[in-house]
């Protein structure tokens, strides 16, 4: 690891101005960056964490809308995003113990792993990305595996998830990672059903449009019996072929509706 400067800013404002330095990178709960910068396929010269951001903590329930500082842990997303059990149960579920304590909702998204569980729930809740500079809706924010709409210095603050009738999260996880092999979040809103699927493509978390028409006319596992997932563009690797992805990419969408 190469040798860098740290700073924990106690405001978004103090944020802003350390990460305007040249060589300086937001640091959230780090557990991608540091592996990252310990193997020197990452080097900083400064080290901004987001941590002391009192205003990026917590977890807020205005009617139906659910709010959560992206400096907030999987641990305490797990904990207190009870008004949203799908979101709840799907932090519980990331990594181990000491990922779960560390890891935060925020450095979760701005990595976009394309098997990481929180995009899905983003893209289906149909939320909002706050940011240091603008929001960003959901649909736009994700652009591809490990691209965001993210701009040089600018870091998630909180993200607003609209809290639907129903809702559930499915995954089959990589047992020594607990990544998602494919994972599928599915939520009913008055409007109709947004299903995302992560784990499963190249290009990272997406939409299942068929899916979603199919749900918002029949909210049952048996709609997605007769739908099939194109198997080209999805990953193919040692843990799965395409085919094997696309086609657990759709049994989760109907364990998840099933959960819901």
């Amino acid at each position: 690891m190469h040798n860098f400067d740290f700073v924990k800013p106690a405001s978004v404002a103090e944020a802003v101005k350390a990460l305007s330095a040249d060589g300086a990178q937001a640091l959230s709960g780090g557990q991608t960056l540091m592996p990252t910068m310990k193997q020197r396929l990452a080097a900083p010269t400064m080290l901004v964490s987001l941590t002391g951001i009192a205003e990026m903590k917590g977890v807020k329930v205005d009617g139906r809308t659910l709010t959560i500082g992206a400096a907030t842990t999987h641990a305490t997303v797990a904990k207190e995003a009870a008004a949203y059990p799908a979101l709840a149960n799907l932090a519980g579920g990331i990594g181990d113990p000491a990922v779960r304590n560390r890891g935060t909702i925020g450095g979760s998204l701005a990595n976009n792993d394309p098997s990481a569980c929180y995009p899905s729930a983003v893209l289906a809740s149909g939320a909002t990305v706050v940011t240091s500079k603008r929001e960003i809706a959901a649909d736009d924010y994700f652009q591809g595996m490990f691209s965001t709409a993210l701009e040089e210095g600018e870091f998630i603050t909180a993200v607003r998830f609209p809290i639907p009738d129903r809702a559930a999260y499915a995954k089959f996880d990589q047992p020594a990672s607990r990544f998602a092999l494919a994972g599928a979040f599915v939520a009913r809103f008055a409007g109709g059903v947004r299903v995302a699927i992560t784990g499963a493509s190249e290009g990272g978390v997406f939409r299942w449009a068929e899916a979603e028409a199919a749900l918002s006319s029949n909210y049952s596992a048996d709609a997605i019996k007769g739908l099939s997932l194109d198997p080209s563009g999805m990953i193919g690797d040692l843990h799965g072929t395409q085919a094997y992805r696309a086609n657990l990419a759709r049994v989760m969408v109907q364990r998840a509706v099933a959960a819901s």
